[in-house]
């Protein structure tokens, strides 16, 4: 039998088991072959779009209707290989909210947390963006299906505290307020203020003012008398920018140093 149809059989049993991902060492040893001969064999398969490699050494299936994508959908593969590395992570930030409901504001990658750091992965036409996040342990998440299993999300509340914590992977913070928008009248009030609890409270200070700023004052109210109890100090609703002569917000113990267009 010729190699490009054994290699092309290895896919086939591989999707009949309900695997949609292998290994280069996993493919080698179904094949018999050696290292030269792998790489040419995966090669042939990327080559026609029945494969994509979206981390080295880590291989998907590609069905036809994702040829186009040239790459499996990140919900659909993300999965996948944090199982591979070992790792820890949800969908976060602006994808998340994705999930959630904000449809206006697709992004452009899709955005996941971590414990650590990684460099972009860029598989086709999909982008994956890493973000480091410590008390990864403590985020609430909830699981979405997809058509090769499920995804982990941080939940609306995890979401919104992120977003504001992340503003500058975001968007800015007129995207923020947007996002916030949309998502405000699902958020759960006692759920908020748990949520905050794995991040600093600065955090929560933004994030119960652009709320309001929003028009979701009403699932504020905890989270109010989490702040009272808990900020000690003033701090800035924009980081790094000039809090000088900033009117403040007492309820949130925040320089109001920046004005909000909420993107529509």
């Amino acid at each position: 039998m010729k190699m490009p149809h054994r290699a092309h059989n290895v896919i086939v049993d591989l999707i009949a088991l309900g695997r949609h991902h292998f290994t280069s060492s996993e493919f080698r040893s179904a094949l018999g072959i050696s290292e030269a001969a792998v790489r040419q064999a995966l090669s042939r398969l990327a080559a026609k779009g029945e494969i994509a490699s979206p981390a080295r050494g880590f291989y998907v299936i590609v069905p036809p209707g994702y040829r186009r994508l040239g790459c499996l959908p990140a919900d659909q593969f993300i999965p996948l290989l944090m199982e591979h590395w070992g790792a820890r992570y949800y969908v976060g930030l602006l994808s998340a909210a994705q999930f959630h409901g904000a449809a206006h504001h697709r992004p452009q990658e899709f955005q996941v947390v971590m414990e650590r750091n990684r460099p972009a992965i860029i598989c086709g036409s999909v982008r994956v963006t890493f973000v480091a996040r410590r008390n990864l342990d403590a985020v609430q998440v909830e699981r979405f299906n997809n058509p090769r299993g499920t995804v982990l999300v941080s939940t609306v509340e995890a979401t919104a505290i992120d977003l504001v914590g992340y503003m500058h992977r975001a968007g800015g913070i007129d995207r923020v307020a947007g996002v916030l928008s949309e998502l405000g009248e699902d958020i759960d009030p006692e759920r908020l203020v748990e949520a905050s609890n794995s991040a600093s409270i600065l955090w929560a200070q933004r994030l119960g003012y652009l709320l309001e700023h929003v028009g979701a004052g009403d699932r504020t109210v905890l989270l109010k008398d989490h702040v009272r109890r808990r900020a000690r100090n003033y701090t800035k609703l924009l980081p790094g920018a000039n809090a000088a002569d900033a009117p403040r917000s007492q309820d949130w113990r925040l320089f109001v140093n920046a004005s909000v267009e909420a993107d529509a």
